[in-house]
């Protein structure tokens, strides 16, 4: 039987990684919600109880939301649209003019959600029942073990 020589190294680095990838998916396994490790998540978007946009004739969104009714659990989502082809100054654009509509919000008391992103359609304002979860019944069920655990550390 002939041996080969220097196979030995590439079973070493082998389990050496297979060794950093168990210790690495452990740690990742046990980090919370406060992680450097998250993913981009889109804003929750419920069905729009009431939908204003933009456009000529329409009421300035002051007047619109003083005719809405006013509850805590809705939230005001300003979504404006810039065409992709545009780039940063059409981005720009639609941010300076959605502030200028959260603002109008803001002098209502309303708080806002304001999202920019590109596409068509300009500006549209909707009051929808899409809150963060914090505040919903999720907060009510019971945690698991290792939840508990971690609030018992802290």
């Amino acid at each position: 039987m002939i041996a080969r020589a220097g196979s030995g190294w590439q079973t070493l680095m082998a389990d050496l990684s297979i060794i950093l990838f168990m210790v690495t998916a452990a740690a990742l396994s046990q980090s919370g919600s406060g992680s450097a490790v998250q993913l981009a998540q889109p804003s929750p978007r419920a069905e729009p109880l009431a939908v204003w946009r933009a456009q000529p004739g329409a009421p300035a969104i002051d007047a619109w939301l003083a005719g809405q009714s006013l509850d805590s659990r809705q939230q005001l989502s300003i979504v404006a649209h810039y065409a992709p082809e545009a780039g940063a100054a059409g981005q720009q654009a639609a941010l300076a003019e959605a502030s200028a509509l959260l603002a109008s919000a803001g002098a209502t008391g309303r708080q806002a959600r304001l999202v920019v992103e590109p596409g068509a359609g300009g500006i549209v304002a909707t009051l929808a029942y899409d809150q963060s979860a914090g505040g919903m019944a999720r907060g009510l069920q019971p945690k698991t073990p290792v939840q508990q655990s971690k609030d018992n550390a802290r």
